[in-house]
């Protein structure tokens, strides 16, 4: 096994003690959103976009699907078609910059202080699989590709 690889191993070993939670409440701003849901009150179009990009590498299905219904508006049809959109695309969990663009379309503020540069930074809060940090790389190199081809 190659040195680089090692190490590789050993900070995927060492996330634990990253600060990072597999608990979406650990999140001020996720919390927010399930206690908002859970009281069936209106999150808008984009909190309810966040909440299922992030969400569904959290919890289940059915259990999304259930918060997302009980939006103003909504049923299990529309909340399983957005999910199912968000899976087929395979959307990351949104950097901060663009819950804040996203937000300002809508009434219901996503991230509950936008002045704290810290408030809404899920990949600093939560722990996501792997493999949602490998398609970010692939993203990146894909780009970094298309640069220096043109």
């Amino acid at each position: 096994m190659s040195q680089t690889r090692d190490k590789r191993d050993d900070a995927r070993n060492n996330d634990a003690d990253d600060g990072r939670s597999e608990d979406l409440r650990d999140s001020p701003m996720m919390a927010r959103l399930l206690d908002t849901l859970e009281a069936k009150k209106d999150v808008g179009h984009y909190g309810r976009l966040v909440f299922a990009m992030v969400a569904r590498h959290f919890m289940p299905e059915e259990e999304l699907v259930r918060l997302l219904a009980a939006q103003p508006e909504q049923d299990e049809e529309k909340a399983r078609a957005m999910l199912l959109q968000v899976q087929d695309r395979d959307y990351n969990p949104p950097k901060r910059e663009k819950i804040l663009q996203w937000q300002q379309e809508q009434e219901f503020q996503i991230i509950p202080d936008g002045e704290d540069p810290q408030s809404g930074n899920l990949y600093r809060e939560l722990k996501f699989p792997e493999e949602v940090y490998e398609h970010i790389q692939e993203f990146y190199e894909e780009r970094a590709e298309a640069k220096s081809a043109a």
